[in-house]
């Protein structure tokens, strides 16, 4: 999906090999293994800290419809995903498909990052794929107060292990434009990224019953009827190039203690 030169929807070769590539386990380097998450990276250009990150974390108690409405549910994102700065659906394309934006926290004192990504899903009985890759929508260009990243390809697989258990796996391949410190690399995977998992578990364990308050009928997801975006044509956007975008030096910057204001994985999702 990345070498494409125009915007296409991903169809059941794309989904097919997403798949593969989260079960593949060749050229990837283990760099955390705790507590039923694992966390695996694959340098792709280190000079500039480029890489490809993938964490699978087991889910008791979870079931894989579960995890899977939590995914897609922007309303119950903003509640616990604290990384999240701001997030909203610009537009769909099909009943399986829309078109995003997000931007998010990143660790100090780099500059903050934001994606806008065609975004598809795919459910198969009781496993579900949702996977995304940037575009460029002309309504939402670059912002000047934060770096315009890109999404290569970025997605969930989750895979059904009973009625009451699931497995995650997140794959992400994202160009954050421009040098890295080596040591981001080092705390996304072995700090953050775990981190963040555990804290989507905990959302998920909470999810039911803040769905049960917060229009519980309501998933334009599973039911595309209930969608009230506009509709988007896919000539309206065009594929995001990394190499358009400005490149940020920030491969001197020295990593700073944690926002101890930052939520913790104890608050509540209410």
């Amino acid at each position: 999906m990345s070498g494409r030169d125009s915007v296409q929807i991903p169809d059941d070769r794309d989904f097919r090999a997403f798949r593969e590539e989260c079960e593949c386990e060749r050229g990837w380097s283990l760099s955390y293994s705790k507590a039923g998450v694992a966390v695996w990276v694959q340098l792709l250009e280190p000079e500039r800290s480029l890489h490809k990150i993938k964490c699978r974390m087991e889910c008791k108690d979870v079931a894989a419809e579960t995890l899977y409405d939590v995914l897609h549910d922007i309303e119950y994102r903003k509640k616990w995903d604290t990384n999240v700065i701001e997030t909203f659906d610009i537009g769909r394309l099909t009943v399986n498909a829309d078109v995003g934006y997000y931007a998010w926290k990143c660790p100090k004192p780099l500059k903050n990052r934001d994606v806008v990504t065609l975004r598809s899903w795919l459910p198969m009985g009781t496993d579900y794929i949702i996977m995304n890759y940037s575009v460029k929508h002309p309504k939402y260009p670059p912002r000047k107060d934060m770096v315009r990243a890109v999404s290569i390809q970025t997605g969930y697989l989750v895979e059904g292990k009973g009625a009451k258990s699931c497995t995650i796996t997140y794959l992400a391949q994202v160009d954050p434009k421009g040098s890295l410190p080596k040591w981001v690399v080092n705390k996304s995977s072995q700090f953050l990224a775990p981190k963040a998992m555990k804290r989507m578990y905990k959302a998920c364990l909470k999810y039911p019953d803040w769905k049960q308050r917060h229009n519980p009928c309501l998933k334009p997801w599973l039911f595309p009827e209930q969608s009230t975006l506009p509709a988007l044509a896919l000539s309206e956007l065009s594929i995001q190039h990394a190499a358009s975008l400005e490149n940020i030096d920030e491969s001197s910057l020295s990593e700073t203690k944690d926002d101890r204001g930052e939520a913790s994985d104890e608050d509540s999702v209410n």
